[in-house]
């Protein structure tokens, strides 16, 4: 339709059979700016190829990097990149434009602040809403300047160099705060420790190894000794968990389903989703075959569950489910009784406001949900009926844009969304795949 108005219409059938989801986002920008720091010429393959990915290459290009990456057949990207190393980034001669990417700009502050440089990093009207007091604000301590003083939003100009190490108690668990304030720490003279109130994602500290930098790290608190520089590595990126849990959720929610999701990270503070299925008695399970440096991967099954209940997602688990709460918000709707997600207002501040657009989704299906304070509650409707004629906006964000999907997708009526093309943002065939798992 125009007015990029997408019509999803139900599935042809039950999902069967395997299948395989894009490279990691996480690690795919890792990888991509970790490669651009090191000393030598890096090899990476597996790099997720979508429109954020493409940012980070964007940005590290403007900065001096040689990124050689090529499509492969299964549509992700290897290939080599040169860093700049210890001569650090290059002067850009405009602003580094991260597009929708808030990995991309907010790791880029770290990688910049210990450098005699200046420069302006900026994004789309999105990411220009979105804050980075929390990024600036340890980087500050450590001896970088932002200018303007005291902004909270994009554009922002870095101004590095001359970095003191810091031990940095985080107000919230952010793996892009803790990456930032690592990657800095790296340059300064001493040993930089981030502590976290709780996990987030620790791609980070697994992955700076393979660069030969050593990382120290537990469950809250990570730390790396400056100075010091990375050297060339290699790495392979595993699929993404991410987009695997809109597969999963899907056969959970589709009659008859019954899929396999093939070499997929199985990295505990990225497979969370799995354990709130769990919960809420979902027939998933995961499977480890083998690991990709110190990243394990495996496969992901997940089968039609007819009695889904609901359940309390405590605050400690939402860092790790944070990407992943819209769909699994629509799998409480269809379940038994009450569902608590604790403590989610990070929500507000994503690529939009999620909390606000969950609630809104919801709402059109007749499905009760409100909050107290930033806790998130849903009243579950099992044999949930879809109105017909629904549309759905997707407010530019790929996660909602797949998640209202679903709707149409595991339903019995179609459903019209707004703006589906933000899925290229991370998953660009993910309807393609999940219609190949019905036919």
């Amino acid at each position: 339709m125009s007015d990029n108005i997408t019509v999803i219409k139900p599935l042809e059938g039950p999902m069967h059979g395997s299948t395989r989801v894009p490279g990691d986002k996480s690690i795919s920008h890792r990888a991509v700016l970790f490669s651009a720091m090191a000393e030598g010429t890096s090899r990476v393959s597996g790099v997720l190829d979508s429109a954020d990915v493409r940012s980070s290459i964007g940005a590290v290009r403007a900065l001096g990097a040689q990124v050689s990456l090529e499509k492969q057949a299964d549509g992700s990207l290897a290939g080599g990149i040169t860093g700049w190393g210890a001569a650090g980034p290059s002067q850009p001669a405009e602003p580094v434009d991260c597009g929708n990417s808030g990995t991309t700009v907010r790791l880029l502050m770290g990688i910049l602040a210990p450098w005699d440089i200046q420069v302006t990093l900026t994004g789309d009207s999105s990411l220009c809403k979105r804050p980075m007091r929390r990024i600036t604000a340890p980087l500050m301590k450590m001896g970088a300047r932002f200018l303007p003083e005291g902004r909270e939003t994009l554009p922002i100009t870095v101004h590095g160099g001359g970095l003191r190490p810091l031990t940095y108690d985080a107000p919230m668990a952010s793996a892009q705060l803790k990456t930032a304030v690592l990657l800095a720490g790296m340059y300064a003279s001493g040993t930089t420790t981030v502590n976290e109130p709780a996990p987030s994602r620790n791609h980070t500290e697994l992955m700076l190894p393979e660069y030969g930098v050593a990382t120290t790290a537990g469950a809250c608190t990570a730390s790396v000794t400056g100075p010091a520089q990375p050297q060339a590595g290699e790495v392979l990126v595993p699929g993404d968990p991410s987009s695997a849990a809109f597969l999963a959720c899907a056969a959970v929610l589709r009659p008859e389903s019954s899929i396999q999701i093939e070499d997929v990270s199985l990295n505990t503070a990225r497979i969370g989703f799995v354990r709130t299925l769990e919960r809420m008695g979902a027939q998933v399970s995961v499977t480890r075959t083998g690991a990709a440096g110190k990243e394990p991967y495996g496969i992901i099954e997940a089968c039609y569950t007819p009695d889904l209940r609901g359940c309390e997602v405590p605050a400690d688990k939402i860092a790790g489910i944070i990407d992943e709460i819209p769909v699994l918000a629509l799998v409480a709707a269809h379940a038994h009784g009450i569902t608590v997600f604790r403590q989610v207002g990070e929500l507000r501040v994503k690529e939009t406001d999620r909390l606000a657009a969950i609630m809104d989704g919801l709402a059109k299906l007749g499905v009760d949900t409100w909050c107290e304070g930033d806790d998130l509650y849903i009243e579950g409707q099992p044999g949930l009926q879809v109105p017909e004629g629904l549309e759905f906006d997707s407010l530019g964000d790929h996660r909602l844009a797949m998640t209202w999907s679903l709707v149409g997708l595991t339903g019995k009526v179609s459903v019209n969304i707004k703006d589906f093309e933000a899925v290229c943002v991370s998953y660009p065939g993910f309807l393609d795949d999940i219609e190949r798992l019905a036919r």
